[in-house]
């Protein structure tokens, strides 16, 4: 009897082994990252004091501006220190508890894979846990009245009281109500926007005391006059008209040779440069104005002109710094002189004035009359505070933006997180086949964020996190938490411990997602070439398999 054509069959363990090898060494990584930052979860954190790249310090427990300065090449821990950006860019707040989850959603899928479950049906299981999750966000979450302030002090308060300026009460979250609520536009429909990066500008001046801070109805940047002495430095109710062109004359836009025959020619042409700004100025001056402020430059001929009529100017100014004026004052950027109309000069400022403070002068354009931009001033002992400070009141503004686009508050002191784990620990005995254990581990890694907080208070974790399951496993309390201060379990409702809901959304989505990403990887292929070293013998060429080397182990014949 003829034997049949021998069957190929290749053993598929050695694949799996790799992509079981790179599952560990991606979640080891990810690990790695959210234990570095763990620590910094909540009011009784700990600091990090980094060293950056020029030798300069920052001391910080936000999570975001730490893994900004930490460098680290293996690329998993690199694709979850863009999580915490993405996070800061999205919503300003939650860049610590995103680290966390996503760590702990891996470290729970680490059993799951030495088992040899598939990471398609992991991540599947995940992802019905997040819109379950979501759901329950939406069921337990509680509309705000974003004109009441003592509601919006005590959300944007609550959100920072884990920052260092936590400790000095309502400074902090008193400037980022007061900042966006200023520069916010409305959009129709009781929507409203606030661009807290185009309109909110945060000036930082070294000396006085952090109470000196303040909102200015209006703009203020690092410039002076012109001409001190023949300018005014004090304008009550300013005329303002803002320049996007240089007031001198106008060079060529190419090398331009001009050949003069006799010697009054040269006269000729020195009257027409000085004629073509006169014309400028003219123009200028005919809108009666008090200030002009330009972009470009100001030639010494058209100083001359302006501080003749009594007007001040200031020139060479940062385009962003214009286009507040403009929001702050009600005036219109003109790109040509000739082309200034009466509706493009700003009436809205009630003073204009140039400071100096400490050895610079600032200028202020300030108690308008509907600013739509503002600036912040933050005044402290020295700048490793003052950023600090800085970097507390942008998350404080993203917090404040969040509620005006999204009026709903979720308990905080991880009440959230144990109310959705204790749903999802309910629903996960109707979820049906093999994804039902990877289900469950989505809830119990919800519990990570109580945990570290719990931790971070120095409580007995064990015993705390026991008491917190047993309120919520009914899903009743959903508003019982850890009070991050006292270590006490507390209503948060009583407490005023609250998180924004577009916060913890878009936490919940981004850990989820990024650690099913991290998942799916199976492999990592490395793009970069290896510096040779000099005399090393020339790489071998890759060797082609004929027909009869193959490997006669794996022949099996039927």
């Amino acid at each position: 009897m003829a034997l049949s054509a021998p069957v190929l069959v290749l053993k598929d363990s050695t694949k799996r082994e790799s992509g079981t090898k790179v599952h560990h060494a991606n979640i080891q990584a990810a690990k790695a990252v959210a234990d570095i930052i763990r620590t910094t979860l909540g009011p009784r954190s700990m600091l990090k004091m980094l060293l950056d790249a020029a030798g300069g310090i920052v001391v910080t427990n936000d999570g975001n501006a730490i893994l900004r300065e930490i460098d680290i090449a293996h690329p998993a821990a690199k694709s979850m220190i863009e999580l915490s950006r993405t996070q800061d860019e999205e919503v300003g707040d939650g860049t610590t508890s995103v680290i966390v989850l996503a760590g702990e959603m891996l470290h729970v899928a680490e059993a799951f894979i030495d088992k040899h479950y598939h990471p398609t049906v992991i991540c599947r299981a995940y992802n019905k846990a997040l819109d379950d999750a979501l759901a329950v966000l939406d069921k337990i979450a509680m509309p705000v009245d974003v004109n009441d302030r003592a509601a919006m002090l005590g959300l944007v308060k609550s959100s920072i009281g884990t920052k260092f300026t936590g400790q000095f009460g309502d400074l902090i979250a008193d400037l980022a109500i007061d900042a966006t609520t200023t520069a916010g536009v409305d959009l129709g429909q009781g929507m409203r926007e606030v661009d807290i990066k185009k309109y909110i500008k945060v000036e930082k001046v070294p000396g006085g005391q952090l109470e000196d801070s303040r909102v200015l109805k209006g703009v203020m940047f690092n410039k002076d006059v012109v001409a001190p002495g023949k300018m005014r430095r004090k304008i009550v109710n300013p005329r303002i008209i803002l320049l996007d062109c240089p007031v001198e004359y106008k060079k060529g836009e190419n090398q331009t040779n001009a050949e003069l025959m006799k010697e009054e020619d040269w006269q000729v042409l020195l009257e027409m440069e000085e004629e073509y700004i006169k014309n400028l100025c003219a123009q200028i001056l005919k809108f009666k104005p008090d200030l002009v402020v330009t972009e470009k430059g100001l030639s010494d001929l058209a100083i001359h002109y302006l501080s003749k009529a009594g007007v001040s100017a200031i020139r060479r100014l940062r385009k962003t710094d214009n286009n507040r004026i403009a929001k702050a004052c009600g005036a219109v950027i003109v790109n040509r002189p000739e082309e200034l109309q009466e509706s493009d000069v700003g009436t809205g400022a009630g003073l204009f004035e140039v400071k100096k403070i400490g050895d610079e002068f600032f200028t202020f354009i300030v108690d308008c009359k509907d600013p739509k931009a503002c600036t912040v001033l933050l005044r402290g002992a020295s700048k490793d505070v003052l950023n600090e400070v800085e970097r507390n009141l942008q998350d404080a503004m993203s917090v404040a933006r969040n509620i005006l686009k999204n009026p709903k508050l979720l308990p905080g002191g991880g009440a959230t997180e144990l109310t959705v784990s204790a749903a999802l620990k309910q629903k996960s005995s109707s979820v049906e086949g093999v994804e039902k254990w990877p289900y469950e581990a989505a809830a119990l890694a919800f519990e990570a964020i109580p945990r570290t907080l719990a931790q971070n208070c120095g409580l007995n974790v064990i015993r705390i996190m026991t008491q917190l399951q047993g309120k919520h496993a009914n899903g009743e309390n959903a508003w019982v938490g850890i009070d991050g201060r006292s270590g006490d379990i507390v209503d948060m409702k009583e407490q005023k411990i609250w998180d924004s809901y577009s916060v913890k959304a878009q936490t919940f989505k981004t850990a989820i997602e990024a650690a099913c990403m991290l998942l799916r990887i199976d492999d990592i292929v490395s793009g970069i070439k290896k510096k040779q070293a000099p005399g090393a013998s020339a790489p071998k060429q890759p060797q082609i398999e004929q027909e009869g080397d193959a490997d006669n182990e794996q022949m099996i014949p039927e």
